[in-house]
């Protein structure tokens, strides 16, 4: 193990991309150990982790989120957030979060929706006189609200790991996106008042109506994916599909701004970010496949299971050791290589699987806008040209308001079950 580690470590240290660390340490691995014959099985790994239909949920989700965001969709969320805010202290960072979470039910990924937000909200704020790192770290917290609101790429895979039901992993993040949500307003108005920021102009009455039919189709996309799924019209692969097709609908004809070209570029972007989301799938596979045959999960749960038999604890732990995961790993990544050692605290646990998946989802995104591997944060600092240790550290209030939420989450479970059991 200490020859895989080291791999991994030294592949990260020259700048090589986290998925193919992963899958070149593995590669050292079977290598260095003489198992030659296990090499028959990189490929075949790789190919099995892939090989699941409702992953096809994925592309398709990504695509209809390319294609709302190319059909001017994320100015429209922006203009209705200014709306519902109106003229008080701080609106523009509430805008930026209220933003956020109406974004969260186009892209399901956070990266798409930080890209998408801060691109306008950062040059805005701080032309309105914010502090650039103030703006680009509120950005990067809002878009932790992605992954929890349907269509979430991280709620899906876990639905694929585990053979939980995608529609209730659904359900199950909308309350507690909705309370961070929330947490993040209080805050930021609370900071507003503190540090004097500005008062953003209303919108004119008379485009309000306007900036309500227009943003009202985007807000429309999760609820037809949550309840086409919910009743059985459409399976979650089915659901995207159809997302797509409403996507494009809605960008060709209703807001009249999505040509072939724009379209043909959204399939390219498409493409290239779900092979990039595969090609990490493929090589945590593999990795997990290492990790089985050194025997890790089972060593690591019997580590913790050794430290408590207390199951409130035992959780805490958990997230800890999960947070360390997502400090160096993408999400996907890490989830991948951490079910089978969760599979195997479960039972002691005794945590419902939804609540189980949003928790863990939730923990390893909050890995996201944190160093050394945070690539919401990376992006973030690259739209406002601000110095990452500026922008981590303007984070820090924020992330302690994420771990709250995350910690409610973990001992709360109504919080994530309350929608779940009232569709059933």
């Amino acid at each position: 193990m200490i020859l895989y580690l080291g791999g991994f470590f030294l592949f990260l240290a020259i700048g090589m991309p986290v998925a193919l660390s992963l899958g070149m340490a593995s590669l050292v691995y079977l290598i260095g150990n003489g198992d030659t014959h296990l090499l028959v099985a990189f490929p075949q790994r790789m190919i099995a982790g892939i090989d699941n239909f409702v992953l096809l949920t994925i592309p398709f989700f990504i695509l209809a989120g390319n294609l709302m965001n190319a059909a001017r969709l994320t100015q429209q969320i922006v203009r209705f957030a200014q709306m519902l805010i109106g003229q008080i202290r701080g609106g523009l960072a509430a805008v930026n979060i209220i933003a956020s979470m109406m974004f969260s039910g186009v892209s399901g990924a956070a990266t798409a929706e930080a890209s998408a937000i801060g691109s306008i909200m950062i040059p805005a704020m701080r032309k309105s006189g914010y502090r650039g790192e103030y703006a680009a770290a509120l950005t990067a917290v809002g878009s932790l609200l992605g992954p929890l609101v349907p269509p979430s790429l991280g709620l899906i895979l876990y639905g694929v790991l585990t053979g939980t039901s995608i529609a209730d992993l659904f359900l199950g993040g909308i309350v507690p996106a909705f309370l961070l949500c929330a947490l993040l307003i209080i805050y930021a108005l609370w900071r507003a008042r503190r540090d004097d920021h500005p008062v953003p102009p209303p919108v004119p009455r008379e485009e309000r109506g306007e900036a309500i039919m227009a943003a009202l189709p985007a807000l429309f996309l999760p609820v037809l994916i949550v309840g086409g799924i919910r009743s059985g019209i459409f399976t979650p692969t089915e659901a995207a599909a159809v997302a797509c097709f409403y996507a494009l609908a809605i960008g060709a004809l209703l807001y009249r701004s999505l040509s072939l070209k724009i379209i043909a570029q959204s399939l390219y972007e498409t493409a290239t970010l779900s092979a990039g989301v595969m090609i990490v799938v493929a090589m945590a596979s593999m990795t997990a496949f290492v990790l089985g045959i050194e025997n890790m999960p089972k060593q690591i749960a019997e580590i913790l299971l050794g430290v408590t038999d207390s199951p409130a604890l035992l959780l805490l732990l958990l997230n800890v050791v999960l947070l360390v995961f997502g400090f160096f790993l993408e999400p996907l990544a890490a989830l991948i290589l951490a079910m089978p050692i969760l599979s195997a605290l479960v039972p002691a646990l005794g945590v419902d699987p939804v609540q189980f998946g949003v928790m863990i989802v939730l923990n390893l995104m909050i890995g996201m806008i944190t160093p050394p591997v945070g690539l919401v944060l990376f992006i973030v600092v690259a739209i406002s040209r601000e110095p990452l240790p500026k922008v981590a550290r303007a984070a820090l209030p924020f992330l302690a308001i994420s771990a709250l939420v995350l910690m409610m989450v973990a001992y709360v479970p109504q919080l994530t079950l309350f929608l779940p059991s009232l569709f059933r």
